[in-house]
């Protein structure tokens, strides 16, 4: 089985730190690919930057040349899940559904913790769009940019955890959800010092995609998720 796990940014070492933690869970005969759009922004924290993602997410995966099984979208609150689900007869698993959909079966609430408060908005509307806002404690922001969580992890851990700790003792959360690809690998940490279940998107979207192929589904194509029709696109990038 081969998975693709693509980075929504074009930060080269997170695409490498998103990779590494995917490939920690992913099952014995399971290829994990960390690809990394060919354009966008280095780091995504609001909409335009987002809806860019979106466009470059899908060029990249359309321009990969070799068989593959499933897709990873690996943006928190990001956009572009639905057009990769057109596009694609593979199953596709974006890594905010994955980690919400994951916190349900551990506690009846569950908070994200995420990067900057700008990014919160997109986070609330990405849950309710896949109707798993119901059951969401909260969304708090750790106040450090994508890119500050790789610089400095130890000032990250502890922004994370201080939320973290807030969301279980004033939002009532009986599970964290980490809200940012670059927080992959701090899963464990946040738990023991937490004492809360915690959830990263990355590790749940690769075991929630192996399922998918193991059973044999994929997208429904009758309606929403119906590939695009066939007409003249001036200027797509993608095949």
């Amino acid at each position: 089985m081969r998975i693709l796990v693509v980075n929504v940014n074009t930060c080269e070492s997170i695409t490498q730190a998103i990779t590494r933690q995917a490939q920690s869970v992913a099952a014995l005969g399971t290829e994990i690919i960390g690809l990394t759009p060919h354009f966008g922004a280095e780091s995504i924290e609001g909409n335009f930057e987002s809806y860019l993602a979106a466009v470059a997410v899908m060029q990249r995966v359309m321009a990969y040349d070799q068989p593959f099984d499933a897709v990873i979208q690996a943006g928190y609150g990001e956009h572009g899940r639905e057009g990769l689900q057109e596009l694609l007869e593979v199953p596709v698993v974006d890594i905010t559904d994955a980690a919400a959909s994951t916190a349900m079966f551990l506690g009846h609430a569950y908070s994200v913790v995420t990067s900057l408060d700008r990014t919160v908005p997109l986070i609330e509307d990405r849950l309710r769009l896949s109707g798993l806002w119901q059951r969401c404690a909260s969304v708090r922001a750790s106040g450090l940019a994508v890119l500050e969580l790789e610089q400095d992890p130890e000032r990250a851990l502890q922004a994370i955890l201080q939320q973290a700790e807030i969301a279980v003792r004033e939002d009532k959360a009986e599970v964290i959800c980490l809200g940012c690809g670059g927080m992959a690998g701090l899963a464990e940490q946040i738990r023991q010092r937490s004492g809360v279940p915690v959830v990263d998107g990355v590790t749940a979207a690769v075991t929630l995609a192996e399922s998918l192929v193991r059973l044999g589904l994929s997208t429904s194509k009758v309606r929403t998720y119906a590939a695009p029709r066939a007409k003249a696109i001036v200027g797509w990038p993608a095949r």
